[in-house]
């Protein structure tokens, strides 16, 4: 016997061998317009019993369990002492547990105080994965994130004074052609400013049912941009990062046409020369098939 989901189910490809848990259904904030992913849901949070049953019947079932996804998209929407009591009975149910992770909403992470935080994480919630999307104030508001680039970078550190790891992503071709160049210079400014440990750029990809809303929205044409331009984003928002520390960055999601990856600072240069090879050498693109919008 296994666990009955309620579809759809979502998480982060790092999280691909993960035992999840819904904890949430849905999301509680669930407007931006570039995602659909919980738009069949309403959101709704998990009583104890349900959870507790779910965690002691899949630790009869896959007791060697390393990793644990906490889903929906908004497990981190719930009351922090909750958090903390399923965190401490997932470790203590699976004795191999080594990291426990869930997404998270800038406005969830300064909801919680630094304490509450702390709590969760000593409890042993490890890493979260927050969506940056953009930096850009204009950009942000055209695609209703429900957070601006300020709040951001505030929720990022607050996390990780906390001692979280962030993974954290954004979303090439945003801005469509208009914007672009204050998407990719906002974008970086709050990377610099806020380093997470993981970056992963993907490129936007709009499903059929979100397409019209994204559009309406945005408040004026939306001129997607082409593979080379997105290209010339990925080489822009690389050469605007600067930071000290160690940023693990990847660009080789599916929804690219290209895939870049390396660690600041020290790969900086050397993913903008594979860029600058890359603009000379097109036939190692992707697929159109592959991607869309």
């Amino acid at each position: 016997m296994m666990l009955n989901y309620d579809a759809p189910l979502y998480r982060p490809p790092s999280e691909a061998r993960s035992l999840i848990f819904q904890v949430t259904l849905g999301c509680s904030f669930n407007e931006c317009s570039f995602c659909d992913m919980y738009r069949s849901k309403q959101y709704s949070e998990k009583p104890w019993d349900e959870v507790k049953m779910e965690i002691d019947l899949m630790a009869k079932q896959l007791p060697d369990t390393r990793k644990i996804f906490l889903a929906d998209g908004d497990a981190l929407n719930l009351d922090s002492e909750y958090i903390v009591k399923i965190v401490k009975y997932l470790y203590e149910k699976f004795s191999n547990l080594e990291r426990i992770s869930c997404y998270a909403m800038p406005m969830n992470i300064l909801k919680k105080t630094p304490e509450e935080l702390k709590k969760m994480h000593e409890a042993g919630l490890d890493m979260l994965y927050l969506g940056i999307e953009s930096g850009s104030d204009i950009v942000l508001k055209k695609v209703t994130k429900g957070a601006i680039a300020k709040t951001i970078i505030k929720s990022v550190n607050k996390a990780k004074d906390a001692g979280y790891i962030m993974s954290c992503m954004i979303i090439l071709g945003l801005g469509g052609k208009t914007y672009s160049k204050e998407h990719i210079k906002g974008t970086a400014e709050v990377i610099s400013a806020c380093s997470p440990n993981y970056v992963g750029a993907l490129t936007l990809y709009l499903e059929n049912g979100i397409k019209q809303e994204f559009l309406e929205k945005f408040g004026e044409p939306f001129i997607r941009i082409t593979d080379d331009e997105s290209l010339e984003e990925l080489y822009d928002l690389i050469s605007q990062i600067e930071t000290k520390e160690e940023i693990i960055f990847r660009a080789n999601h599916g929804s690219n046409a290209y895939t870049i990856k390396g660690t600041f600072p020290q790969d900086k240069q050397a993913m903008l020369d594979k860029i600058n090879w890359m603009k000379q050498h097109p036939e190692i693109m992707r697929p159109e098939g592959l991607r869309g919008f």
